[in-house]
């Protein structure tokens, strides 16, 4: 019922029936697809340089992350208190099936056409939203395109150079045994699992304060209700930092769980804002 007041809203007087409407979405859709291929194309052409600097930049020792953590330290009078443990020099990824590097190209291509074509995919769907809207909407969602797409990059920004640096250090520097009875030799696709879970989680746990106006806007949570249930969100971005940190240590779980802590007070402010504004409105109408 819902989805069908939605496309009578969406039709603005118009004559387009609800088969229209699928038909308008397919092409939103399909459209939304060829960008994430065109860009998953040219990130194939150029794989290998991906693969090397992009993909592996987390365990490389020359690594941004690391020698910017090192320089804080140094700059902060704290010795190498910051500096993490370089990268064993023979980390190397194991391939166990003959299409391994072929299927790991392919899916390097697509997720990463995906994220730089993020914001395409979400212009196509504002537009099949946008009619649907009420002036009113329309108004405060103006730059929602920008602001969706801005937290989505820093949240994948954050995932790459932070979370995964500090995860796939302690990763690859963790020991079992002392008698060489296990050799770590980690598999390829199982990095570049890790590595999307970390920059995707991470990209749309950003997208928290976003959410935070949009439920706001729309009634289904108050300021009240945020900050009444704070301590029980707190055990639930615990519970997702432990979801999008592959490694078990605390400290790659704590740099997830401060940031969200950070975006979930931020969401309240956004919330107390808008709330505050309906609020205005409404007794200006009355």
């Amino acid at each position: 019922m819902a989805l069908l007041d939605f496309f009578d809203r969406r039709s603005n007087d118009s004559e387009m029936t609800f088969i229209d409407h699928l038909e308008e979405l397919r092409w939103h859709i399909v459209r939304s697809v060829l960008a994430i291929f065109v860009c998953a194309i040219v990130i194939f052409i150029k794989i290998d340089w991906v693969y090397d600097m992009i993909v592996m930049g987390p365990v490389r020792n020359d690594f941004i992350s690391y020698r910017a953590m090192c320089g804080l330290s140094h700059w902060l009078h704290l010795g190498n208190s910051l500096c993490m443990p370089p990268i064993p020099a023979n980390y190397k990824l194991l391939g166990n099936t003959v299409s391994g590097p072929f299927m790991s190209a392919i899916q390097i291509g697509m997720i990463g056409g995906f994220i730089a074509a993020f914001p395409f995919i979400f212009w196509e769907f504002w537009k099949f939203v946008k009619p649907a809207l009420s002036p009113r909407e329309l108004k405060y969602s103006r730059n929602a395109i920008f602001y969706v797409s801005l937290f989505f990059f820093l949240g994948a920004g954050f995932g790459y150079f932070v979370l995964g640096p500090f995860t796939f250090n302690f990763l690859a520097n963790f020991t079992l045994g002392t008698r060489g009875f296990y050799e770590y030799k980690p598999a390829m696709d199982d990095y570049i699992e890790n590595l999307i879970d970390i920059v995707i989680g991470c990209g749309i746990a950003f997208e928290l304060p976003i959410l935070s106006f949009v439920l706001t806007k729309i009634g289904l949570i108050t300021p009240r209700f945020l900050t009444t249930y704070r301590k029980y969100a707190y055990v639930a971005i615990l519970v997702v930092a432990a979801v999008i940190t592959p490694s078990p240590d605390w400290t790659s779980q704590m740099i997830v769980f401060l940031p969200l802590c950070f975006l979930y007070e931020l969401s309240v402010i956004v919330s107390k804002r808008v709330y505050k504004r309906d609020r205005e409105e409404e007794d200006n109408w009355q």
